[in-house]
């Protein structure tokens, strides 16, 4: 197996990282870290390690500054899990999932739900004809098989996956069309002249950021470019159901605002701040976002010279680019559910340790717009980073198997009390776990 040095080098090269540079990376720890028997641990650290890698890099494109970078294994875990060690005003997250959402026995397997949001929940008992309690959602799906199920669920609004192993998942027409595509895309979406980087003491200082998105990856990645200094600012819906507790510990660093995008009105206040931004990143299906006007081809008329930063759930290509999906849910389908079941000796799933599939990816994306502005700062051009969980998914699926790794026992509080900090807050004294990627010169906080 390649170490995560080796790892992190692949993927620098793989979109034109200077080889060089990796020379000012350290890397500590060892694996495993969390009882999985995937590479979890190696998956975070380089994740994370990649975006500090160009943070560093475009700190001396702007300052002619060399610095470097240093990723411990365990905190890059840890940071990787933020959600789990939140604390507001002292208090634990509040129970993360909705009564119904879970695991499910169908004929011919299982199936996971996703019901966090009140309209994906009313969608599935809408299929099942059942009223939303576990036992009614439970003797409604033994009347369905796994795959007719997750394709009419999708078809009414829904969030769900049919548990497949990893064999069946690669024999899909979906994970075929994956296999054509990289890790991490960038494309030329348009033509700009080179935008010259402003004044400022840190990697992004005066880079402005407008991040729509939600849940875990894509906020994570707004979080990563305001822990560099850029300005984030998150633009959420009025009326769009959210998960709180997610939005304060992906939320750190950001301004906030609401925009109704349904009206002409909503719309013109997002093209005049786009017109000011560097960065669009969204994570919403692209036909939606295309209907209002703002298709990364249309971002960059409005904005040119504009980064464009798009995630989807199971890829930009293939039957399934506009199927919704959740950490949870893409791990069910492309069979690390089953994996993990398997190694754990169980008749059923095991999830994985971390919602590992949403932290990288948000690292990912991050690191993907980062390559991208300084590409655009050197030759100018409008840019599209494109990532998915299912492309991540596959990306650690191939990073290999940790022997016996279910047998270590998971971090306990007093592991993980080096990374914590507290700051004071709107919401009242913040604990949240600290960047992992430590840079000698430009701090991230």
């Amino acid at each position: 197996m390649q170490s995560p040095r080796e790892i992190l080098s692949d993927i620098w090269t793989s979109i034109g990282g200077d080889p060089s540079a990796l020379g000012a990376l350290m890397l500590t720890g060892d694996e495993p870290q969390l009882p999985s028997s995937f590479r979890v641990a190696a998956a975070a650290q380089v994740s994370v390690a990649a975006t500090g890698l160009a943070a560093v890099e475009i700190w001396k494109m702007r300052s002619g500054e060399a610095q470097d970078v240093a990723v411990d294994m365990r905190h890059a875990v840890v940071e990787c899990r933020s959600e789990r060690y939140l604390r507001v005003d002292g208090k634990p997250p509040p129970p993360a999932w909705d009564a119904i959402a879970g695991i499910y026995k169908i004929r011919d397997g299982f199936v996971r739900l996703h019901t966090n949001f009140p309209h994906h929940r009313d969608a599935v008992c809408r299929v099942l004809n059942c009223k939303p309690e576990r036992d009614a959602v439970q003797a409604a799906l033994l009347q369905w098989d796994g795959e007719a199920f997750e394709t009419a669920a999708y078809t009414s609004g829904g969030v769900v996956a049919f548990m497949r192993s990893h064999d069946e998942w690669l024999a899909t027409p979906q994970a075929e069309a994956l296999a054509r595509l990289p890790l991490i895309s960038i494309t030329k979406i348009g033509e700009a002249p080179p935008k010259p980087w402003p004044k400022g003491g840190r990697p992004l200082a005066g880079i402005r950021v407008l991040d729509l998105s939600r849940v875990i990856a894509g906020p994570v990645a707004g979080r990563t470019l305001a822990a560099h200094g850029a300005d984030v600012l998150l633009i959420s819906g009025p009326d769009l159901p959210a998960i709180p507790w997610l939005v304060i510990d992906t939320g750190r660093g950001k301004l906030t605002s609401f925009v109704e995008l349904k009206s002409e009105h909503g719309r013109g206040v997002l093209r005049d701040l786009l017109a000011q931004a560097d960065i669009f990143s969204q994570g919403y299906r692209p036909s939606a976002l295309a209907a209002l006007g703002f298709s990364p081809e249309d971002a960059a008329r409005i904005s040119p010279g504009i980064i464009c930063v798009s995630l989807s759930a199971y890829g930009h290509a293939g039957q399934w680019a506009e199927r919704r999906g959740f950490d949870s849910l893409v791990q069910t389908a492309t069979g690390f559910n089953h994996a993990e079941g398997q190694a754990a000796g169980l008749d059923g799933p095991k999830e994985l340790p971390a919602q590992m599939l949403d932290h990288a990816t948000g690292y990912f994306m991050a690191f993907g717009a980062m390559m991208a502005k300084a590409r655009q700062a050197h030759e100018g051009g409008s840019w599209q980073v494109q990532v998915s969980l299912a492309q991540t998914g596959g990306w650690l699926w191939n990073l290999g198997r940790v022997a016996d790794g279910l047998a270590i026992e998971d971090l306990k509080g007093e592991v993980v009390k080096p990374f914590i900090e507290e700051v004071g807050s709107g919401f009242g004294p913040l604990r949240y776990v600290t960047h992992s990627a430590l840079l000698s010169r430009t701090p991230a906080f």
